[in-house]
């Protein structure tokens, strides 16, 4: 990786969490927000009837690695002028993909709505980060969502984002949020993105695979450690997603939460299957896992500092 060593990494990962407190999401020009124009470009250039997924896969080829390869390379030249030039340019980069302070907005505006009895605010601000429909969603309903969607993008915007940067650096936290994006974008079992979208969505399914799984051991040992680690092992099977189903169902039983079940999109009620085990979501819930995920970035951020130490102590033994 380009940063130097395990201090270098410490460095820029506390700097980059702290920007992303400090100043939140980009509203104006967000960099992830031009990539997803530059993605719809490609698909509507691409996704032709005759698409399958070996042109899926070159959409994804021309989507990312452009810009993995314009991040390396400005890394590049920063570190021949400066090292501490270069540790910037990682630390904005991982700003830039992180969505810490952006998680907790979104979802701490949907629990005061529903604190303070504004039903149709709750409603517009949870259509905000779910694809559920919401329009005669009851309190129960819309917190279940925020919580569900707070444990899943924990994982996408928070953990992932963090371990590719601990593993790659700056351009290992692009890499990883453009493909996420991707999945998000293309990801869908429909008969437009069913052939070309199956390559995004195995590369997310790749590159969140740990993640995912470290994410889920962070809830269970934030929360009641026990019955994460059960829900885990019974109910994340039967999710169709393998890496949201460990992720959802360990925060769920962290929190010890009753989530999963059912949920109506674009009018079609669907059950999914249950996730944790425990009383049904309200708003203080939202907040609970918000702290469950923040709790958990500050655990890696001390793990990563003791890493340090040893790899520090090692080297000079």
């Amino acid at each position: 990786m380009l940063i130097q060593d395990a201090w270098g990494i410490v460095l820029c990962l506390l700097l980059g969490i702290l920007l992303d407190l400090a100043l939140g999401e980009v509203r104006k020009f967000h960099p992830l927000v031009g990539f997803g124009n530059l993605a719809n470009a490609i698909e509507l250039l691409l996704n032709k009837p005759t698409a399958d997924r070996w042109t899926g896969a070159l959409a994804l080829c021309l989507a990312v690695l452009p810009l993995v390869a314009l991040s390396m390379l400005a890394l590049l030249l920063a570190q021949y002028f400066s090292l501490w030039l270069a540790a910037i340019s990682h630390f904005v980069l991982l700003y830039f993909c992180l969505g810490l302070r952006s998680l907790h907005e979104h979802n701490a505006a949907i629990a005061t709505a529903l604190q303070t009895g504004d039903l149709a605010e709750a409603r517009k601000r949870t259509s905000y980060i779910v694809s559920r429909d919401t329009e005669n969603a009851d309190e129960a309903y819309l917190a279940k969502a925020s919580v569900e969607s707070v444990l899943e993008n924990g994982c996408d915007a928070v953990f992932a984002t963090l371990f590719w940067f601990i593993l790659l650096g700056g351009p290992g936290a692009v890499l990883y949020r453009l493909v996420n994006t991707l999945d998000a974008m293309w990801g869908y079992r429909s008969t437009r993105f069913l052939r070309f979208g199956c390559v995004a969505a195995r590369a997310d399914d790749v590159m969140n695979w740990i993640p995912a799984r470290l994410t889920a051991c962070t809830y269970a040992i934030l929360g009641k450690t026990r019955l994460a680690w059960q829900c885990w092992q019974r109910q994340a099977p039967g999710w169709p997603s393998p890496n949201a189903g460990p992720v959802m169902a360990a925060g769920a039983g962290a929190l010890g939460l009753a989530l999963g079940g059912a949920a109506s999109y674009d009018g079609v009620a669907e059950v999914r299957p249950p996730l944790g085990e425990g009383d049904t979501a309200n708003a203080a819930d939202i907040l609970r896992a918000l702290r469950l995920v923040e709790t958990g970035a500050a655990l890696w951020c001390g793990v990563a500092l003791l890493a340090a130490i040893f790899l520090s102590g090692v080297i000079h033994a």
